[in-house]
This record gives C-alpha cells, sequence and structure tokens, in this order.
C-alpha cells in the first residue's frame, strides 16, 4: 500500500526584528517632523485673508448700521414735519370750505340784489314816464296860478276845489320827484353792494384757495423725499442683511481654519494654546472668532446700540461689571479684558455675545 507522502511546507524566513524596529521608528520619526513643522505659507496666507475680509465686512456692516440709523431719523423727522403739514392743510380745508359757504351765501345774496336792482330799474322807469307826462302836461296846457283859478271859479265851492286840485297837481309832481330819486339812490347802493360782495367773496376765496394749493405742494414734497428715504433705508437693510450672511460665513470659516491650526500647533510646540487666541492687538478674553465677529479687533467707537470697544460692550452692562469710564472703547485694552473674562465666566456668559452664536461657539 502506497503511502501518501505530504509535501513539506516551506515557511519565510522571519524578518529581522531589529530592522521593523527601525522602520516604524523612521515612519514616526517622520511624522513628528510634519507635525513639527509649521504651517504652511498657504495657511497663514489663508487665515490672514480671512480675518482682513472679516474686518472689512464688519466695518462695511457698521458702516451700513449708522447710514440705516441716519435714514431712519430723517424718516422720523419727516414723519413729524409731515404730521404738522396735515394738521395745517386739515385746517386749510375747513377754512376753505367756510370760505365756499360764505361765497355761496353771498351768490344767493347777489341774485336776490339783482332782482331788486332789477325791480328798481322798472321803478325808475315808471317814474320818469309819468314825471314826463306830467311835464309835458304844465307845458301844454295854460299857466295855472292863484289869480287864474280865482277869476276861473264858479262860486267859492268851486274856488275851493280848484284850489285844492292845485295842491295836490303840486304834491304829486314833487313825490314823483322824490320817487325817482330814491329809486335811483337805491339802485346805485345795490350795484355798489352788489360789487364789493363780489370783489370781497372773489379775494377770499382765491386766498385760501392759494393758501389750500402750497400746503398740498409742501405735503407732497415731504411725501416724496420720504418715499426715497424709504428705498434707500431699503436698499441699505438688504446691503447690511447680505454683509452679515456673508461676515457669519467668513467668521465660520475662520473658526474652522482657527480650530484646525489649534489642533496642530501643540503637536508642533508641546504647549497648549491659550484659549482666547491671539489676534493683532495680542491676547484675548474670548474666543478671537467672536471679537472678529463683533469688531474685527479694532476698538469701536459707539454704534447705533451704543456697543463700542474691542468686544462690543454696552455701556449699562459695562457700569454693571464694573468698568471704569462712561465707556468700554474709552479705556484701554486691558480694561476691557478684565470686563470681558468678567462676562465671559469661562464660556458661561457666551450669551452675552450674539456673535457666539454666528460662529458656532456657544
Amino acid at each position: 500500500m502506497r503511502s501518501r507522502i505530504s509535501p513539506t511546507r516551506i515557511r519565510p524566513k522571519a524578518a529581522p526584528k531589529v530592522a521593523l524596529t527601525a522602520v516604524v521608528s523612521a515612519v514616526l520619526a517622520v511624522l513628528a517632523v510634519a507635525a513639527a513643522a509649521p504651517l504652511s505659507s498657504s495657511a497663514s496666507s489663508s487665515v490672514g485673508s480671512l480675518r482682513s475680509r472679516l474686518s472689512q465686512q464688519h466695518a462695511r456692516a457698521h458702516s451700513l448700521s449708522a447710514k440705516a440709523g441716519a435714514a431712519s431719523q430723517l424718516i422720523g423727522r419727516l414723519d413729524g414735519q409731515i404730521a404738522l403739514v396735515t394738521q395745517r392743510e386739515a385746517a386749510v380745508q375747513t377754512r376753505l370750505g367756510a370760505a365756499r359757504g360764505a361765497l355761496a351765501g353771498a351768490q344767493v345774496a347777489v341774485i336776490r340784489e339783482r332782482a331788486v336792482l332789477q325791480v328798481l330799474k322798472v321803478r325808475l322807469a315808471r317814474s320818469r314816464e309819468a314825471l314826463t307826462r306830467l311835464l309835458v302836461s304844465d307845458y301844454e296846457s295854460a299857466p295855472q296860478n292863484i289869480v287864474t283859478v280865482v277869476l276861473q271859479a264858479h262860486g267859492f265851492v268851486d274856488l275851493l276845489d280848484r284850489l285844492q286840485y292845485l295842491h295836490m297837481a303840486e304834491g304829486q309832481e314833487k313825490a314823483i320827484v322824490h320817487v325817482t330819486t330814491v329809486a335811483k339812490a337805491q339802485a346805485q347802493s345795490a350795484a355798489a353792494r352788489l360789487s364789493r360782495l363780489q370783489a370781497r367773496d372773489q379775494s377770499t376765496a382765491d386766498a385760501v384757495a392759494t393758501e389750500a394749493r402750497a400746503i398740498a405742494g409742501m405735503n407732497s414734497l415731504l411725501q416724496s423725499k420720504r418715499g426715497v428715504l424709504e428705498r434707500v433705508r431699503a436698499i441699505q437693510d438688504a446691503q447690511l442683511q447680505a454683509t452679515r450672511a456673508r461676515q457669519s460665513r467668513l467668521s465660520h470659516e475662520l473658526s474652522v481654519v482657527e480650530a484646525q491650526q489649534a489642533a496642530q500647533a501643540p503637536a508642533a510646540s508641546g504647549s497648549p494654546v491659550p484659549y482666547g487666541g491671539s489676534g493683532a492687538s495680542g491676547g484675548w478674553a474670548i474666543p478671537y472668532a467672536i471679537v472678529l465677529c463683533e469688531s474685527g479687533g479694532q476698538n469701536l467707537t459707539p454704534n447705533s446700540a451704543g456697543a463700542s470697544g474691542y468686544y462690543q460692550i454696552l455701556p449699562s452692562t459695562w457700569a454693571g461689571a464694573g468698568g471704569t469710564g462712561p465707556a468700554a472703547y474709552l479705556a484701554p485694552k486691558s480694561e476691557q479684558d478684565r470686563i470681558a473674562s468678567i462676562l465671559w465666566n469661562n464660556g458661561a456668559g457666551a450669551s452675552n455675545w450674539v456673535c457666539s452664536g454666528i460662529v458656532g461657539i456657544h
């Protein structure tokens, strides 16, 4: 019976332990050198560019916010002027209504006066006609005097009748002359009064209408200015929102890059990095990304809300935390660092800065 002989397995020789240890050591050394090597110029340039762009965006946002605030103040002043002009316009419209009412009454009076004048003209014409007939009758008849009447009378009774008739004729003539004179005077007075009413009412209506047009023009001009300012403020608000959005993106990018740097820096230097980071002006009491988002690392004057300084602290918050002076930007950086450190409270007071949420630090 043929026996099966298994082939002999040939195993490779084990690598010398000394050689393997040397390779591992060499690899670790290379990694250590790579970790200890300084950041590349492109990374530093990227951080510098981000900080510069973030600072520019912050300055732009601050400028746009100030301009929007100024536009709002102008709109507020215009609103006050518009309110005054509107009140004045309402008063003038009331006066104009009263003037038009008076004019309507005067027109009724004019119609009445014209009717009276027409009646007087008719009366004057009749009086003149009667006077003319009387004068013609006196001219055509023989002259009548007291002697003629006495001689022509047939007795005493006839004499009395003739004398009474002569007296009545003389009185009638005088009455006609008097009525004619009075009618003429009344006609002239009515015509003069009509002329005065027309002139007065026309002048009043013209003056009030001119004032109403002037005030309406002022109101229209103010409304036009307000519309322009509203459009300008809307544009500024849109630009401000876009700038803040870019600022938020840049802050996030910067925080990511700085986090990468912070992760590499301890391996390179063997020492921890301060929590606040550092910027162009030295160390900071809070994360530098928040500083860049808030002030761009600049000691800014008060904004529209009153916040100022490197850390954009409100005057009330500054005073409550024991800050020296009336505002943060008037104090030296060391004092601002001290107050900011108190407010930060090892991260528990991160909500004191809006930008902490923007850059992702809570």
